[in-house]
């Protein structure tokens, strides 16, 4: 049984229930019975737990589900646009794009007010002596105001592959720095 079944069973359950009890709560009142303010208190409950459930049931949407998907923790968002998943070392090459497209697919509008996000799963690897450097392996855009995804080409995004030595490293590094 689905979670869309059980709650809408559940909204099911919970109405009759507060329907009789508002008869039985009724009923109270007419014979003058000692309990009908705690008859009075449920029904009001059961009603309210009912009208809730029904609520849930209309904003709920299942996760977006895509097969070959691999699980890969979201390490950075920044509430907006860019979005950043963590890859493990042995991440098969086939599982990018499905976990790129199901991570994009998840995404809620909340405060990105129609923007582009960019999802990017990354690995880190190790460049000696207790530096790392991000690897990225896939990017996406999922334009929120379309509803709809945007595949990007492969790109290399390590600057260190571009350069032909240490020394060109070192003055890019140097030019970030010196403002």
């Amino acid at each position: 049984m689905s979670m869309i079944e059980v709650i809408q069973d559940i909204t099911k359950w919970l109405a009759w229930g507060g329907a009789g009890l508002g008869v039985l709560t009724i009923l109270a009142y007419l014979f003058n019975w000692g309990i009908k303010f705690r008859l009075t208190g449920t029904t009001i409950f059961t009603l309210l737990l009912s009208a809730s459930c029904w609520a849930f049931e209309q904003s709920y949407t299942p996760p977006f589900n895509v097969e070959g998907y691999k699980y890969a923790p979201i390490v950075y968002d920044n509430g907006f646009d860019l979005v950043v998943a963590q890859a493990s070392n042995d991440f098969p090459k086939e599982a990018i794009k499905p976990t790129l497209l199901q991570i994009a697919g998840n995404l809620k509008g909340g405060g990105r007010n129609g923007a582009q996000v960019k999802v990017r799963l990354r690995k880190i690897e190790s460049a000696g002596d207790g530096i790392s450097k991000p690897i990225i392996l896939g990017e996406l855009i999922n334009d929120l105001k379309e509803s709809k995804i945007i595949e990007l080409p492969d790109r290399n995004y390590s600057a260190s592959d571009y350069l032909s030595n240490d020394a060109d490293i070192e003055e890019i590094s140097s030019l970030e720095t010196d403002e």
